[in-house]
């Protein structure tokens, strides 16, 4: 069965609540999801799964979250090679633009996006937790 890694900060619990919904979705696609708070993950344990997704809401100025999440990631773009990649994250008042730049990122380290991001504006509404199972399911189906 295949392995995937859910990878995620969540400052106010919209993200967290978000990541599980995507681990539903990895269930429902056949694979085996593990859910990780990102000060639990180090970037070197990418290759021990099959896909990563990641989450985190947009900090600041549209920007990832500086204090864990954006020290992972920098050390991440350097094993994203030919990963399957996944990513979903809440954003408060900057319409979500942080997505944008963390996909050209992803792309950039030679990751292989199984499908666009999946953002929300603050608490995830039932349509937002539909897109996160569906980017679980996705996941789930680029690496089975």
């Amino acid at each position: 069965m295949a392995k995937i890694a859910v990878v995620f900060w969540s400052g106010s619990g919209n993200t967290e609540t978000m990541a599980n919904a995507v681990m539903e979705g990895v269930a429902k696609g056949g694979a085996e999801g593990e859910l990780i708070r990102v000060g639990d993950f180090s970037a070197d344990r990418i290759a021990d799964y099959d896909g990563i997704l990641m989450g985190c809401p947009a900090c600041g100025t549209e920007e990832l979250d500086e204090g864990e999440f954006e020290p992972f990631f920098v050390e991440a773009e350097n094993h994203l090679k030919d990963v399957k990649v996944g990513m979903f994250g809440s954003y408060g008042w900057g319409g979500g633009a942080f997505m944008d730049t963390w996909t050209e990122r992803v792309n950039a380290a030679g990751g292989a996006m199984v499908a666009d991001g999946v953002t929300c504006e603050l608490e995830p509404d039932d349509d937002a937790l539909e897109r996160c199972r569906a980017l679980g399911a996705a996941m789930a189906k680029a690496v089975g």
